[in-house]
């Protein structure tokens, strides 16, 4: 919920991002093609409620009018999708939200068991549109689909309350109902990335082959949070990078946080015999920012009523982010996360620890060793440059709490085997590229998203990016002969396929999130609902006892290989911390075209 031009974990403007920036474009947009008499709809594609503290905020101000629905009524919006983090506060902030919205909310295939009244499966939008001099009346039918995991991801909010359905086959049914009922446009807003080619049942990102169903017209995409039309997409089959359609369908996806407008031009024809059809379509971006060195690029300026209208939050929010919370002797910072020991992520993975261990005591699994499992919340990707936990050695507040685990998961444990230890190991190893020798290609696989490699505290493991990956992104077996993890030890000793461990997670990883092939086998130990932010505030602030993995061994080093190189791309930031790579003798190259450092890594 990226609804300002600011940062609120670094405290400063950010002028790549934000609502009340993509709102001036959008101003801006309304007017050109209204100026030439032109029908324009306006659509929100899901995930606009929850992943900054504005958001936390927002949710928790139960006598206000929630301030993104007004802005979607201040700029007129026409329908809104839910995306799978609208979830995450659980069904009664979300139903006294919505309730709030100007326009229909949507979901095809979320279903809600009992009666439903705040979130419909598909909209039918009668508008006017200008044929010669005069104007005639088109039915416009939109439809919503969200990854058919989300309730599995949000299991603990969901369960019994709410099925979610295959994306891809829902979507062809309520396209295909829309016809039924005289639409001659149908809009698809798919929360679903740009995955597979092939229809399969259960995709996460289907946005390919929905693209291929007869019956859609328009496809706005997400989730993923890349951008469409753009780089990136060249092996993908069916999708043309420069004009953004699949199979022929015009398509967008508008990056993330308000980064990019989309913008999809369609030519309508009426045919006497077959009714309205899309003549010609063109499918564009507008950024907010005109590149990713904002000292140089123009921005787009914040829209007046919608800084006005999110004044109070804003101000809100930082005095909670400024809360004050402990301090730290060190830095922590994600900039290396993937290759040297993280800070930030060792102390998460103590503060989980400690929260735990009461709760063993008198149990079946009292007695058995305790490890703790986390990943990065901010790891450049998709989201850019600037995308980096960074904290400074001193005092810290909230906002640097969030910083550390951005995302409002719930503490969760779970009994594995040594044999689901090493596979959960692997299926986090599978972010690496396979590095062959001689050349350097990219130390990360950009198809595999940050916040899946796991690392485990309180075991000592080494990984082999010259191997190839043993599971792929799904959490398919993929190379059965293929393993890089090796020397997998708990206490100095080597851990048995039959040992068995307690581990503290997330709700995310427990719940099936990352298509992690342990979490099948796993029997989960039932906890109380405690927020990681939560756990963590304290913590750092001393109210729990320090955890004996803060003191445990490094868990994770990338196995030496002779003539092994790599490309380390991470956020300008990290220049200041390059001393921790002396072991991989870091050598600076020219940013990427987006503004990320270059870093060549001797393996």
């Amino acid at each position: 919920m990226n609804v300002t031009g600011f940062d609120y974990y670094a405290d400063h403007a950010d002028s790549s991002i934000g609502f009340t920036r993509t709102a001036t474009l959008i101003r801006q947009a309304r007017a050109e093609f209204e100026r030439n008499g032109d029908t324009v709809l306006l659509f929100d594609n899901g995930d606009a409620l929850q992943g900054t503290p504005f958001g936390d905020w927002a949710a928790t101000c139960l006598q206000r009018s929630h301030p993104l629905m007004q802005a979607f009524s201040e700029l007129g919006y026409d329908a809104i999708g839910l995306g799978n983090h609208d979830f995450s506060f659980g069904l009664a902030s979300l139903d006294r939200i919505l309730a709030q919205s100007p326009c229909p909310v949507l979901s095809s295939n979320a279903h809600r068991i009992g009666p439903q009244t705040v979130w419909a499966p598909s909209a039918i939008l009668t508008r006017q549109v200008r044929v010669g001099g005069r104007y005639v009346p088109i039915r416009i039918g939109v439809l919503s689909v969200l990854p058919p995991q989300t309730a599995q991801w949000e299991a603990h909010r969901l369960e019994g309350q709410v099925n979610v359905t295959d994306a891809l086959r829902q979507a062809r049914e309520a396209s295909t109902g829309l016809r039924r009922q005289g639409c001659d446009l149908v809009v698809a807003l798919a929360h679903s990335g740009l995955g597979q080619a092939e229809a399969a049942p259960g995709l996460e990102n289907a946005a390919v082959p929905m693209a291929a169903l007869p019956d859609i017209d328009v496809l706005i995409t997400g989730h993923t949070h890349l951008t469409l039309p753009g780089p990136g997409h060249a092996d993908l089959d069916f999708v043309d990078n420069a004009t953004g359609h699949i199979h022929g369908t015009p398509a967008v996806m508008p990056g993330s946080a308000g980064s990019h407008l989309g913008v999809i031009d369609l030519t309508l024809t009426l045919d006497a015999a077959i009714g309205w059809r899309v003549a010609t379509s063109h499918a564009d971006l507008r950024a907010v920012a005109g590149g990713p060195d904002l000292s140089d690029a123009p921005a787009a300026p914040e829209d007046a009523k919608l800084l006005k209208l999110f004044a109070e939050g804003h101000e809100q929010t930082r005095l909670r982010a400024a809360s004050p919370v402990g301090t730290i002797a060190q830095p922590m910072h994600s900039f290396f996360s993937f290759c040297v020991p993280d800070k930030g992520l060792a102390t998460v993975a103590a503060a989980q620890a400690a929260a735990l261990r009461p709760y063993l005591a008198g149990t079946p699994a009292d007695g058995l060793p305790v490890l703790s499992a986390t990943a990065p919340s901010k790891f450049g990707g998709r989201a850019g440059p600037r995308h980096y936990t960074d904290i400074a050695a001193g005092a810290l507040s909230m906002r640097h709490v969030a910083d550390l685990n951005i995302f409002p998961n719930e503490l969760r444990a779970v009994i594995v085997s040594g044999e689901d230890l090493r596979d959960w190991l692997e299926m986090s190893a599978g972010i690496f590229n396979h590095l062959p020798n001689g050349s350097a290609p990219a130390l990360i696989d950009p198809k595999r998203a940050g916040h899946n490699f796991d690392v485990i505290f309180g075991l000592t493991y080494q990984i082999d990016p010259s191997c190839p990956a043993r599971f792929d992104d799904r959490g398919v077996l993929c190379d059965p002969d293929a393993f890089r993890i090796s020397r997998l030890q708990f206490g100095g000793r080597p851990v048995s396929p039959e040992q068995r461990f307690v581990v503290a997670l997330n709700n995310y990883r427990a719940n099936g999130g990352g298509h992690f092939p342990f979490t099948t086998r796993a029997r989960q130990i039932k906890l109380p609902q405690t927020p990681i932010q939560d756990i963590l505030r304290d913590y750092l602030s001393g109210a729990r006892p320090s955890d004996p993995l803060e003191r445990a061994a490094d868990p994770f080093q990338l196995k030496p290989r002779s003539a092994r190189q790599a490309i380390l791309k991470t956020g300008p930031g990290a220049a200041k911390y390059l001393d921790e790579l002396g072991r991989f003798s870091p050598r600076v190259l020219d940013r990427d075209a987006d503004g990320f450092m270059k870093l060549h890594l001797s393996l």
